[in-house]
């Protein structure tokens, strides 16, 4: 995930930059790196942390030259520095030439174009360490893993279906599991079921409302159940695309096994169905082909979404208006 400068030791240069886009990764490798620096009873005294945004480069360079009483070391980090490196670079560049020797500077940004006078100091006076965005492939077995170091099995499957609600950033995963962890409580398995009532409420269960709402051709309630989503969520706007992709992939998955003379109680085991009655009373209503042009349409909208091109509210109405026919 990240990848550093071999140029320097991780914990003896006196200059970090962390480069990435990503900013709650970038934090958490900065916080790494910070419990390699200290230990945890020098934090209060030998740690300044500062939105760059708040401090001046005066400010900084005073606290990496003031050096706590009996310490060893003074570590200062700048979160989203971006803008404090564009207005600072001549300080900047001048502090790269002589640092303090017994202070550590951690800056963190989105970029760290190469081609700057600062990123060519850079190797000789620290390290540089980038931090890559996690693959939609990766976030699986991240999650899973940091179940576990709380303690928690959580399956594959669980782990899909966590994605599929939440969606795809690292930390509001992270979130969602210490939730998840602290509703278990003191259950060692984080289940399928208990992700749709925590995390899924709003995602599953009411998205699920309103495809069936949708499907029996009754916009209206399908456009109040909508909006009764958005308005007591704020993270539908990032989940709600999911939770319908999540259901019609199920659907299309039961349809097509009902085709090749599948039991429905066999295929509600094999996809994990609860609500089997009205599971299987949707599909047989909907059918395969038109189950098949949802995900399409939703494929098409995830895209819109990505490119500003729409928002997840207005693509989820327009599709409610297209196929409530």
């Amino acid at each position: 995930m990240a990848k550093e400068d071999k140029k320097k030791s991780a914990v003896k240069s006196g200059i970090y930059v962390f480069a990435g886009k990503d900013e709650f990764l970038v934090a958490q490798e900065v916080t790494a790196l910070v419990n390699k620096l200290l230990t945890p009873d020098q934090m209060q005294m030998c740690l300044w942390r500062a939105d760059a945004d708040k401090v001046t480069a005066v400010e900084v360079f005073d606290e990496l030259r003031t050096l706590p009483f009996l310490a060893e070391k003074r570590v200062v980090v700048l979160a989203g520095a971006d803008d404090f490196v564009s207005n600072n670079r001549e300080p900047l560049e001048r502090y790269f030439e002589n640092p303090a020797s017994s202070g550590v500077l951690i800056l963190s940004v989105s970029s760290w174009p190469s081609n700057t006078r600062l990123a060519k100091m850079l190797p000789n006076a620290g390290t540089l360490i980038e931090v890559g965005e996690m693959k939609a492939k990766e976030l699986a077995s991240y999650i899973i893993e940091y179940a576990s170091e709380q303690g928690k099995n959580l399956s594959y499957n669980a782990a899909q279906m966590l994605i599929e609600f939440a969606g795809e950033e690292p930390g509001i995963l992270r979130n969602e599991i210490d939730k998840l962890a602290a509703y278990v409580n003191s259950a060692k398995n984080i289940t399928e079921k208990q992700i749709s009532e925590v995390v899924g409420r709003n995602r599953a269960y009411d998205a699920f409302e309103v495809i069936d709402s949708m499907m029996a051709a009754n916009a209206s309630k399908a456009l109040e159940q909508l909006r009764v989503m958005f308005d007591s969520d704020k993270d539908t706007e990032y989940t709600i695309l999911g939770a319908f992709a999540w259901h019609f992939r199920r659907m299309f998955t039961g349809a097509a096994l009902l085709q090749k003379g599948e039991r429905p109680d066999m295929i509600a085991r094999k996809l994990r169905i609860w609500n089997q009655q009205e599971f299987f009373g949707l599909i047989k209503k909907i059918g395969l082909k038109r189950i098949g042009d949802c995900l399409r349409q939703l494929a098409e909208f995830d895209y819109q979404i990505k490119t500003g091109k729409a928002t997840s509210q207005t693509a989820i109405e327009s599709m409610i208006i297209q196929f409530a026919k």
